[in-house]
């Protein structure tokens, strides 16, 4: 029970992180997005961006050194769920 109370607290404290600071590139209010809309779609993003890394650790791993990642960085990148930064 401990770890789901856990991950649920994680869960929210993202939430509320995500929804107060829009991306850093974002220059003006039109390009932020905002409220749930803009929640799903930073995290679908990031579910895109680990699931393609997982792609290239897979398929190319010399790429990898090429971004200037190790794979132990990628690993624990994507052990993160969806809603980690």
């Amino acid at each position: 029970m401990k770890t789901m109370l856990t991950t649920v607290s994680e869960l929210y404290d993202a939430v509320q992180l995500d929804l107060r600071q829009p991306p850093a590139s974002a220059t003006s209010r039109s390009e932020r997005h905002v409220g749930l809309i803009g929640l799903i779609t930073t995290w679908s993003e990031r579910a895109l961006f680990r699931e393609e890394l997982a792609l290239m650790a897979r398929d190319t791993p010399e790429l990898i050194d090429d971004i200037g990642l190790t794979m132990e960085q990628v690993e624990i990148e994507l052990a993160k769920p969806f809603w980690r930064r």
